[in-house]
Parts: C-alpha cells; structure tokens; sequence
C-alpha cells in the first residue's frame, strides 16, 4: 500500500483547520470568563466606590447685576429706564495648589475574582490671591454679591471616609455634600465668610482628604502653580492623563511619583471659563493626570495572546512530527496527527483554568509540563522509541519556552516571532538539504 506527499500534506492542513474549532471555542470561553470577572469586579466598585477624580478646591462667588436700560414709549414718545437684574456667578481658581498623597491599596474577593481598592490619604493646601475689586473694575457697583464658597469635586463621594474640615486664614469651617454647582458634578462645598471686594485679598487654605475608590485616582491641576505627589505601595502603577510625572520612582516596595504643571501648561483658566459660560466642562475635567491601579499580570489578556499564537504552535508541531516521519521513513495515522492536535489544543484549556487559582507562571508550567508528558508519552509508541519520544518532548518543551517568552516580552513580541520562524524554516531546509522528495512521494507504509 502505498501513499503520495501531497495526500499526507492534505491531510494534515485538514487537520490543523479542524482543530481551530476547538480552540475558537476556547477563546470564546476565556471572552466568558473575562467579562464575567468584569461584571463581578462592577459589583464590588458598586458596593464601595469607582474611580475617583478630585477637581478643586475653586472659589465661588454668586452675584446678581443689576443694570438699567433706556426705553422709549412708543405711544407718548417719553423716555425712561428700565431696570434689570441677572444673576451669576465668578469663578476664581488658586494661585498656588498643592496636593500630597500616601495611597494604600486592598484586594477584595468575590469567589475566585479580585478587586483591587486603594485608600488615599492626602492632605491638600494652597492659596488663593483674588484680584482688586474682583477684577470688575469700574463695574463693581452693579454687582450684590451673595455667600461665597469653595467647591471640590469628586467623582464618588461614597469614598470620602472622614469628616472634612478646610483651614482658612486660621478659620475652621465644616464642609457640606454637593459641590453647590451643577457644573463639578459630585463633590462638596463650603461656605466661606464675606470677601473684601475693594483691595486685593489672600485666602490660604487647607484640608485632610481620606478618599477611597477602584481602579483610578485622578487629580485636575486647578492652581496656577500645581504640585502634586503620590506616595503608594503599589509598585505596578500605570500613570494615565494628560501629563506624566515629572519626577517617579518605582520599586518593588512602591513607587513615589511627583507632577508640576501651571497655566502655561495646562491652560486651564480659558477651560474655566468654557465650563462657566457655555456649560461645556469636558475640557476641565479632561485636564487631569493621575496613576492607574490595575494589575499588569491579566490571566485571561495573557491567555488570549497565546491563543493567538496556537495556529503557529500547531503547524510547528505538525512540521516537526513530519520530519521524523519522513526523515525516519515511519508512517504517521492521521489520527494520530490529529490526537496530538488535541492535546496541543487541551493546553489553552489547562491554562484557563489553572490560571484562574494560581499564578499564571505556575499555571503556564503545570499547563505546558502536563502536555509535555502526554505527548512525549504518546509519540515514544508512535516513533517506536523512547529516545525519539524524548527529543520530540525536548523540542516541545522549547516551543513551550519560546511561546512563554513571547507572552511575557509584549514590546519584543514581532521581533521574537519572526526570528522562531526564521530560525524553524531554516532548520527544516539544513535537515531536508540532501532529501528526495520525489522518493517520499511514493514510501511503504
């Protein structure tokens, strides 16, 4: 009985496209299991507190104009004034702002999923220096002014973990819930004692914040002067916004991060202003800058890439057991091609699995070792001998290695692919130099 190269070839790509049934399902499998992960990680930032985005402290300042228009009658011709009042509001924002923040994070867990929780402890300070007359000039006296106060805004205030008291020129004053303006969203206020609206005023500032959330802290630079540093244990950190620390510091007991940005930089006045008079307050809040809590080792995101990878696995594999058997004139069932494809196949399963209950290094080890095994098990009966069984887990077991570092080296991910094929190709071409192809065509069985 005899059997041609094209056949056996045939067969095997066959092969290689039925076994992507299996692992599409796989893949969808870990799609499941991720966003349930996400569904339950929603539940526990709906128990306690999402992401939190700090804005303020701005100072502001209610008015009503009140101004008078010349009319005419338009049946008696006489003239007179009509008087007209609107109501609004001036927005000043600090001279100087400083916050300093020490961040302590916490897991959560629900079955087997985690949630990562931060408390933030910060104390903010800085000073606000409003301009003569409030910057009116000559129209002051248009204006009656109503209760001035501060607004901080913050995303979740479900996170606010103690009673907030601001320091004020030597004053203590008690904060309220509510920012007192629809424009900062959420948040809290305070009222503040009258201003002295002829000459220039100094209003330092200060107040502790203990603020809990998920995911995220971010902070909007209000002052002209803004310095900002975070102090954590968390030594993964993932800096997100519009400007990246000026000076950072990360090990492995932490990092410690520092941020200084000005109006230059930041433009945040004509933001202000934006959010005041046209009610668009996106571009203020998008001004922000802050650190991410997230942690870099996603068992499903890293399982998923090597899922990527499995076509290329496979035909390596494939590649591989067909060089023995051409090499070593050994005829290879398709059946058996396709029960090693099913064990390559079983890894991604493993690994999903596993790596929901241990790390994914340790996962990815069992995982791999346990395939490993099997095959080079099977294939020893197959090759009839146990050293070829052994060499054919040996190049197994490397291919294993090869796919964990293009996992674990995301940047060098192409480069380490490409070189696996190009060094693959060429193995095959130096081992099949001196090979007839025509007499594999035709090999006894």
């Amino acid at each position: 009985m005899t059997r041609t190269l094209g056949f056996k070839l045939g067969a095997i790509a066959l092969l290689i496209l039925l076994l992507m049934i299996p692992l599409l399902m796989i893949d969808g499998l870990v799609d499941e299991r991720q966003g349930l992960r996400y569904q339950v990680l929603q539940d526990i930032a709906r128990s306690s507190s999402y992401r939190q985005q700090i804005t303020g402290p701005i100072l502001v300042l209610p008015y009503v104009k009140t101004t008078h228009e010349w009319k005419t009658n338009e049946k008696t011709g006489e003239r007179y004034t009509e008087e007209r009042q609107r109501r609004g509001r001036l927005y000043f924002l600090p001279e100087r702002f400083v916050l300093e923040g020490q961040v302590n994070t916490e897991l959560r867990a629900r079955g087997i999923y985690e949630a990562r929780l931060y408390r933030s402890d910060s104390q903010v300070s800085g000073q606000f220096r409003l301009p003569a007359r409030f910057g009116l000039g000559d129209e002051l006296g248009f204006y009656r002014f109503d209760a001035p106060f501060l607004a901080v805004g913050i995303s979740d205030i479900r996170g606010i973990s103690n009673d907030l008291k601001l320091r004020l020129n030597g004053q203590t004053l008690s904060f309220a819930p509510g920012t007192n303006d629809n424009r900062f969203g959420d948040g809290v206020h305070v009222m503040l004692p009258s201003l002295d609206s002829q000459g220039g005023q100094s209003l330092d500032f200060a107040f502790d914040l203990k603020l809990q959330g998920t995911e995220q802290l971010g902070v909007v630079p209000v002052g002209r002067d803004s310095r900002v540093s975070l102090k954590s244990d968390w030594p993964h950190p993932s800096f997100v916004g519009e400007y990246l620390p000026s000076r950072r510091e990360i090990t492995t007991q932490g990092f410690n991060a520092e941020w200084q940005t000005s109006f230059f930089a930041t433009n945040l006045e004509e933001a202000l202003r934006s959010c005041a008079s046209e009610n668009q307050c996106q571009s203020l809040f998008g001004r922000s800058f802050g650190v991410s809590f997230v942690d870099p080792v996603d068992q499903y995101l890293k399982t998923d890439r090597a899922i990527k990878y499995a076509l290329l696995f496979i035909a390596l594999t494939f590649a591989t057991f067909f060089l023995f058997e051409v090499l070593k004139r050994l005829a290879v069932h398709p059946v058996q091609y396709a029960l090693v494809g099913l064990s390559l196949a079983l890894f991604y399963l493993l690994l999903l699995s596993l790596a929901e209950h241990l790390p994914f290094t340790l996962a990815y080890g069992i995982s791999a070792g346990a395939c490993v095994g099997l095959i080079g098990f099977y294939v020893s009966f197959v090759l009839h001998s146990w050293q070829r069984g052994l060499g054919f887990g040996a190049l197994l077991a490397a291919l294993y290695g090869m796919l964990f570092g293009l996992l674990s080296a995301e940047d060098y991910a192409l480069l380490m692919g490409s070189l696996l094929v190009f060094g693959v190709l060429g193995s095959v071409m130096v081992l099949t130099r001196k090979l007839d192809w025509y007499g594999v065509g035709r090999t006894a069985a």
